[in-house]
C-alpha cells in the first residue's frame, strides 16, 4: 500500500488517444446530432441560403411569423434545419456540438428529437400566441413582434438542454437552467424580439418536460441555496447579468424589448451618423447639438464612459463572488443611485419633457416602468443577501486604493491641463487655463452626465480628441484594476492577529482533538494573564461560546478556566464551555458550573492497528472493492490541489447540501473555506480516469510541539461514485498515518449524539429539562444531518468513545445559550426553516 499514497497528488499525463477514443464514441452516442449538422449545412449550401438564410418561396415555407404561423404549420417543424446567415449557421453549429451532443447522451437519441422538435413548436405557439394578444397593448413592441420572423436550430437545442439538466446532478442541473434562463430572460427583456421569446418559451416548455422524460414530476426546488458559497456565487451572476443587459440593448439599434429604453438611460447616445446630427442640431438647441457633437465623435471612449457604472457593477460582482463587504456595499450603492436616476429619467420622459418614440397608451407606461423596477430588484437582492459577504480586506486596503485613486486623478488632470494648455488651437473655441478647468470635471463622468449642458470646449484633431477622452478611460480603468486587486488580498479580519498568536501557542503548547477548529474564521481570542494559553469563542447576544477547550499547558488549565469565566463575568457574557472533556468539566463545576453531554468523540488508536477479525469485515470489504474498481487513495493539500480536483470537490460538496431542507452546518463541522488551509490534510478516492468519487479532510493535532494525531473533519461523497467511499478512505488514512508514525486518529464527534454508557457521571443523574431538549433536537434533526447515523457508522472501526459536555454557570442562560448554539451551528438560518425545526420540535414534545 506504501504506494498509493505521496506527499504530492499523483495525477496522470494526458492520454490523448484516451481522450479521442471518448470523442468517438461520444459521437456514436449523438447519432442524431451529427446527423442534423450533416442535414444543416447540406441543405443550406443546396438552396444557396449559407450567406442571407431562405429568400423567395422557401423563405415563406420554412420561416415563422405571427401571420404564417398557423398558415404553415410544416414550418414550425422544418425552420430549424435553415438559418439566417452565416452567423446563424456558425452559432448553431457550434451550440449543437457543445449543447446537442451532451443533452443527447444524456437523454437518448429517441427523447432527444422529441422534446427538441416539441419544445421548438410550443416555443412558436406561445411566441406567436404573446404577440398577439397583446398587440394592442405594448405599441411598437408588438408591431415588431408581429413583423418578425423565426429560423434556425436555437429554439430546439435550448429546449433538449434545458430538458437534459434534469438528468444531472442537484448542482449542475441549478447552475445549468440559472445560466440558461438568465440568459434567455434577458434577450427576451433587452432585445424583445420573436426568435428570443421563442427560444425562452421552448426552454422552459423543455425544462417542464425533463423530470417526466427522467421518470419523476417536475417540482420547484426546497431550497436555491445550499451554501454560502454558492449564494455568492448567484448573487454575483445575477448582478453581472443587469449590468449586461442595458449593454446588449445598446449595442443592437433593432432592440424593441420592454426594457430596451434602459439605452436611454444609461447611454443616452441618441446620433449615429452625421446626417442624424445635422438634422439634431437644425431642430434642437445648440448645447444639445454640441453634446451630440461630441458623442458622435468620441466613439469606443464614450460608449466605455456611458456604461461606466455597468463596469463598475461587473467589477463588483467578482468582489461579490468572493464574500467581499466592500464590494457588497459598493454595489449597493451603486445600485441605489441608478435606481433613483432610472426612476428620476422615467418621470422626466413620461411628463412629457423629453417624449420617446413609443406608441402611447398602457404599453408606453410598462415600457418606462420596468425599466426602474429591475435596478430595483437588484437593489432589494443585495440588501436582503447581506450575510453572505462578511470577508473584509485588510486594514488600510481601501484607504491606500483611496489615495492612490486620488493621486491618479490629479496627475491626469494636470496632464489634461497641461497638453490642453499645449495643444490649445486644437479645440473650439482655442483652449485656456479657464475652459480646461472649468472643462475638467467632465472629463472623470459618464457621457449621460453632459449631455444637457453645452461643453465649452469642443476638440477639433486627434491629439485633442484622445486627450479629450482618454483622461477619464485611463483614469477608470486604473480604477477598475485596483479594485479587483482588492478583492484577491487575502482577507484579514479583526481578530487575524490573535488568530496567528493562538496558532504559535496551539503549535507550541498543543491542545485537544479539536484544537485546530480554534483557529477557523469568525472566532474570538481571549490569552490568559500568562499568554501561555487562550480560549476561543464565538461571541451571540450575550452568550460566549467555546470552540472546545483551552489551549495551553495542562497545569495552567485550572486558572484558565476560572479566568475566562471572569473575564466574561466582567464584561457582561455568559461563559458556556461546549465540546470539553473530562478535565475541563470537572475544573470547571469547581467554580459552579453545571454540565451536560453534548456529543460523543471516537478515538482510533494506530499503535497496534490492523483490520483483521469478523469485526472489521465492512472495512476489508471496501478495501478489496476499491482495489477491483480501480480506486485509490491520494493525498493532497487543498491550496496546491489542482483546479480540477477543486472544481470537483466543490461539485461534490454543493451535491451533498443540494437537496437538504436546512442549510450546512458550521461552528465545530468544517466545510470547503476549512479545506484551504496548507496544514490541512486531504484524503481523495480518485480512479483512473481523475475523477474524485469521496474526500475527507484531517486536521492536525499537535502535542509537545509536533503533530501526534489528526481529526477528522470534511466528509462528503459523489452521490454516483463508489458506494463504499467513506469506508475507503477512513481506512486507508489509518493505514497510512499509521505507516508514518502518529499515534491516533479521532473520528471527531458526533453533535446532539451519544452511546450508551458513556455519560461520564460517577452514579446516577437526573435527566434535565436541556438533556431532553437535545435529544428531541438530535432527533429532529437526524433525517437532515444524520449525527446519530454517523456515530453509529463509525462502530464498524471499533473506537473507543469519548463525552463531550457542555458546561454552564446558571440554568437560567440556557435559553440564551441553546439559541447563541443554534445561530453558531447554522448562520444562515431562514425563518422558514427556523419555524419548520420549531414546529418539528413542538410535534415531538407533544
Amino acid at each position: 500500500m506504501s504506494d498509493t499514497f505521496a506527499s504530492r497528488p499523483r495525477f496522470a499525463a494526458v492520454d490523448w488517444r484516451r481522450r479521442l477514443k471518448r470523442l468517438r464514441g461520444s459521437a456514436r452516442a449523438a447519432p442524431a446530432t451529427l446527423s442534423f449538422l450533416a442535414l444543416f449545412w447540406i441543405l443550406g449550401v443546396v438552396t444557396s441560403s449559407l450567406g442571407t438564410g431562405p429568400e423567395g418561396a422557401l423563405e415563406d415555407w420554412v420561416t415563422v411569423s405571427v401571420g404564417t404561423a398557423a398558415s404553415n404549420p410544416a414550418a414550425l417543424v422544418l425552420c430549424c434545419f435553415w438559418a439566417g446567415g452565416p452567423g446563424g449557421y456558425l452559432g448553431g453549429t457550434l451550440l449543437a456540438l457543445v449543447a446537442g451532443v451532451p443533452s443527447e447522451r444524456r437523454l437518448g437519441t429517441g427523447r432527444f428529437l422529441l422534446v427538441g422538435l416539441g419544445g421548438q413548436i410550443v416555443g412558436l405557439v406561445l411566441a406567436t400566441g404573446f404577440a398577439r394578444l397583446t398587440s394592442a397593448s405594448i405599441g411598437d413592441w408588438s408591431r415588431a413582434l408581429v413583423s418578425e420572423s423565426f429560423v434556425g436550430p436555437l429554439a430546439f437545442l435550448a429546449a433538449a438542454v434545458a430538458a437534459a439538466s434534469a438528468q444531472v446532478g442537484t448542482l449542475w442541473r441549478r447552475r445549468l437552467r440559472v445560466t440558461l434562463f438568465v440568459l434567455l430572460v434577458l434577450l427576451a427583456l433587452y432585445g424583445g424580439n420573436f426568435s428570443s421569446l421563442t427560444v425562452l418559451g421552448a426552454a422552459a416548455a423543455g425544462a417542464l418536460s425533463g423530470p417526466y422524460l427522467a421518470g419523476r414530476r417536475p417540482s420547484l426546488p426546497r431550497r436555491l441555496v445550499t451554501s454560502r458559497h454558492e449564494a455568492r456565487v448567484l448573487v454575483a451572476l445575477i448582478v453581472l447579468a443587469s449590468a449586461a443587459g442595458p449593454v446588449i440593448s445598446a449595442l443592437s439599434s433593432h432592440a424593441v424589448g420592454p426594457l430596451s429604453v434602459l439605452r436611454y438611460l444609461v447611454t443616452d447616445v441618441e446620433v449615429r451618423t452625421p446626417a442624424e446630427l445635422a438634422q439634431l442640431c437644425a431642430e434642437e438647441s445648440h448645447a444639445r447639438c454640441v453634446a451630440a457633437g461630441i458623442q458622435l465623435r468620441a466613439g469606443p471612449a464614450a460608449f466605455f464612459l456611458a456604461t461606466l457604472p455597468l463596469v463598475l457593477l461587473a467589477v463588483f460582482s467578482e468582489g461579490l463572488r468572493r464574500g467581499r463587504r466592500f464590494a457588497w456595499l459598493a454595489a449597493l450603492v451603486l445600485q441605489g443611485a441608478m435606481t433613483v436616476l432610472a426612476a428620476v429619467r422615467v418621470v422626466r420622459l413620461l411628463s412629457g419633457d423629453d417624449p420617446p418614440a413609443l406608441a402611447p397608451g398602457t404599453g408606453r407606461y410598462i415600457a418606462f416602468l420596468l425599466p426602474m423596477a429591475v435596478p430595483l430588484a437588484v437593489l432589494l437582492l443585495l440588501a436582503f443577501t447581506r450575510r453572505f459577504f462578511p470577508v473584509s480586506a485588510p486594514a488600510g486596503t481601501y484607504r491606500r486604493l483611496a489615495g492612490a485613486v486620488t493621486l491618479a486623478a490629479v496627475v491626469l488632470a494636470a496632464v489634461y491641463l497641461g497638453a490642453g494648455l499645449l495643444n490649445r488651437n486644437g479645440f473650439s473655441p482655442a483652449a485656456t487655463s479657464g475652459l480646461l478647468a472649468a472643462d475638467l470635471p467632465g472629463r472623470f463622468l459618464p457621457v449621460l452626465e453632459v449631455s444637457y449642458t453645452a461643453p465649452g470646449l469642443v476638440p477639433e484633431n486627434l491629439p485633442a480628441v484622445l486627450l479629450y477622452e482618454g483622461v477619464g478611460v485611463v483614469f477608470w480603468i486604473f480604477v477598475c484594476v485596483l479594485l479587483l486587486r482588492s478583492f484577491l488580498v487575502p482577507p484579514y479580519g479583526p481578530g487575524t492577529a490573535d488568530a496567528d498568536r493562538a496558532a504559535m501557542l496551539l503549535r507550541t503548547q498543543g491542545g485537544s482533538t479539536m484544537a485546530w477548529m480554534t483557529l477557523w474564521q469568525g472566532n474570538n481570542y481571549w490569552f490568559s494573564p500568562s499568554g501561555n494559553s487562550y480560549v476561543a469563542y464565538r461571541m451571540d447576544l450575550g452568550v460566549a461560546l467555546t470552540v472546545g477547550e483551552p489551549v495551553g499547558p495542562r497545569e495552567e488549565l485550572d486558572r484558565t478556566v476560572e479566568g475566562f469565566a471572569a473575564f466574561c463575568t466582567a464584561n457582561g457574557m455568559t461563559p458556556c464551555f461546549y465540546s470539553v472533556g473530562q478535565e475541563v468539566r470537572e475544573s470547571s463545576e469547581r467554580l459552579g458550573f453545571s454540565s451536560l453531554q453534548v456529543a460523543e468523540e471516537t478515538m482510533l488508536s494506530l499503535d497496534s492497528l490492523a483490520f483483521k477479525g469478523k469485526k472489521f469485515q465492512d472495512v476489508r470489504t471496501a478495501l478489496n472493492q476499491a482495489r477491483k474498481h480501480g480506486i485509490t487513495a491520494q493525498w493532497i493539500r487543498y491550496p496546491s490541489a489542482p483546479l480540477a480536483v477543486k472544481d470537483q470537490l466543490y461539485a461534490i460538496s454543493e451535491e451533498w447540501v443540494a437537496d437538504k431542507d436546512m442549510p450546512e452546518m458550521g461552528f465545530t463541522l468544517g466545510g470547503l473555506e476549512e479545506l484551504d488551509d496548507p496544514e490541512v490534510r486531504c484524503l481523495l478516492a480518485l480512479d483512473k480516469d481523475g475523477t474524485v468519487h469521496a474526500v475527507t479532510s484531517w486536521l492536525p493535532v499537535y502535542r509537545d510541539g509536533a503533530v501526534a494525531g489528526w481529526t477528522l473533519d470534511f466528509m462528503r461523497r459523489r452521490s454516483s461514485g463508489f458506494r463504499l467511499g467513506m469506508d475507503f478512505l477512513i481506512a486507508s488514512a489509518a493505514l497510512s498515518l499509521r505507516d508514518e508514525g502518529y499515534s491516533f486518529l479521532s473520528l471527531s464527534g458526533a453533535p446532539l449524539a451519544r452511546a450508551q454508557g458513556t455519560s461520564g457521571h460517577s452514579g446516577p443523574r437526573e435527566e434535565t429539562a436541556m438533556d431532553r431538549f437535545l435529544d428531541r433536537l438530535g432527533a429532529t434533526l437526524e433525517p437532515v444531518y444524520g449525527f446519530r447515523s454517523l456515530l453509529a457508522y463509525k462502530a464498524k472501526f471499533a473506537p473507543e468513545y469519548v463525552p463531550l459536555f457542555m458546561t454552564y454557570l446558571d440554568p437560567a442562560s440556557l435559553p440564551g445559550i441553546a439559541n447563541a448554539l443554534a445561530r453558531a451551528y447554522v448562520p444562515d438560518l431562514s425563518l422558514g426553516q427556523g419555524l419548520l425545526l420549531a414546529r418539528r420540535l413542538v410535534d415531538r414534545q407533544v
